[in-house]
């Protein structure tokens, strides 16, 4: 552990120093956010046994708050002579949001980073290729996590497919960190990876890392071991990390974050036990530029909380989806990341990349559900292939599909993030 004292302190010690700073975030909130200071109006002094009364906090109600003036919006609480680094999001559905750090929450989000890449295994004085880019997003502070750690550090950056690959070959790292998509593909592309100095791959950035089938995969490609890390841009970058027993990632920021389940639909609040799943909902404890309570992330986690033989305390997640990606059919929840799942199972027949096509625009759907499943490679369509996908799709998910074969590589590969959902 980078920091045993704080990783293996009893969650319910947690808990109680967590309220004492929540309380002060609260108060903190009320005298310098306006945004925040309008939704508490008439709140008494509350503590954590009391958030889930307090309001939720959508992203699209922070955009709303935008203007010429105020580019970050109405919940910045210092002037600008206090804000040492701005990220972005990547706007893809409309402007950029901008996300302002103090010189005290950068040093939160790199710690709480380094714990939970660290807790992968990586050690210091080992050596790490890392792919995400300095800026403009989030996932930038990562990078001063691998120094904290006392990581030997190449960085090669996003696009750079044959930097990186020269990179592992020549310099023998035993660590490499990207997105499961780019790992899937470079796994595909240079087989020579299962051989390799690398003992660990660390992925983040998206959900998959953590499905059994796609793990089992990227394990046997770079012949490593796969841990996963999640972070909320908003929120802060690789809050979560899993240890060496695979087992869900712990929370790395903890002290820092506080954590809570909802229900997708209507919002109430779902406890923190084990086998509960949900959306997972973040608040911050000592942030300063731009503190959020009770954030929507968007992101369906199934919790753990039986004890890991790491020695880490408190809930355990699985990212399982985005909830914003969810579709309804007939009723039915379903993930594209759960078809892309199932799809897996099928191996060494198929290559492990699907499509879900949606026929109409929105979340609800009519069955069947057109999905697009690719051949491995040198495989050709076995009678009753396609047949089998969408009877095993049906009896796990509970959802009719129409699936097409297409021939390997139909499906675009992606050196960040895959798209699973094509309209």
């Amino acid at each position: 552990m980078l920091d045993p004292d704080v990783e293996a302190r009893p969650w319910d010690e947690q808990l109680a120093l967590d309220d004492e700073a929540f309380r002060a975030q609260l108060a903190y909130l009320r005298e310098r956010s306006p945004f925040y200071r309008e939704r508490l109006a008439g709140v008494d002094d509350v503590g954590l046994d009391g958030i889930a009364a307090l309001p939720l906090t959508e992203k699209d109600e922070l955009r709303a708050s935008v203007t010429d003036e105020h580019p970050i919006g109405a919940h910045l609480c210092v002037g600008r002579e206090e804000i040492v680094r701005i990220y972005s999001t990547s706007g893809t559905t409309g402007t950029p949001s901008y996300i302002p750090l103090t010189a005290g929450d950068l040093v939160n989000w790199i710690t709480g980073s380094a714990r939970s890449y660290a807790a992968s295994g990586v050690r210091a004085g080992q050596r790490i290729v890392s792919t995400y880019n300095a800026g403009p997003f989030v996932a930038g502070a990562a990078l001063a996590s691998f120094d904290r750690i006392g990581l030997s550090h190449i960085p090669v950056g996003t696009g750079n497919t044959e930097r990186l690959l020269a990179a592992v070959q020549r310099l023998r790292p035993e660590a490499v960190v990207m997105t499961p998509s780019y790992a899937a593909h470079l796994a595909e592309r240079a087989p020579w990876l299962a051989g390799s100095t690398v003992e660990r791959v660390l992925v983040a950035g998206e959900p998959g890392g953590g499905e059994p089938a796609l793990r089992a995969a990227l394990e046997e490609g770079w012949g490593a071991r796969v841990t996963e890390a999640m972070g909320i841009g908003d929120i802060g970058v690789s809050l979560w990390g899993e240890c060496e027993e695979q087992d869900g990632m712990h929370l790395g920021a903890r002290g820092l974050v506080h954590p809570e389940l909802v229900d997708p639909e209507g919002g109430e609040a779902r406890p923190l036990e084990d086998g509960a799943s949900g959306e997972l909902v973040l608040t911050h404890l000592r942030q300063r530029a731009a503190p959020l309570l009770r954030f929507r992330t968007r992101d369906h986690v199934v919790v753990k909380t039986s004890p890991c033989p790491c020695g880490r305390t408190g809930p355990r997640i699985r990212c399982v989806g985005r909830t914003d990606d969810m579709l309804i059919v007939r009723g039915v929840n379903v993930f594209p990341s759960a078809i892309r799942e199932v799809v897996a199972g099928f191996a060494p027949a198929v290559s492990g990349h699907v499509r879900v096509r949606p026929t109409s625009p929105g979340v609800k759907q009519e069955p069947p559900l057109p999905v697009t499943v690719e051949l491995a490679r040198d495989a050709g369509a076995s009678g009753g292939l396609a047949e089998e996908i969408r009877e095993r799709l049906r009896a796990v998910l509970v959802v009719q599909t129409e699936v097409e074969l297409v021939a390997w590589g139909s499906l675009e590969r992606s050196e960040y993030k895959s798209r699973l959902v094509e309209r």
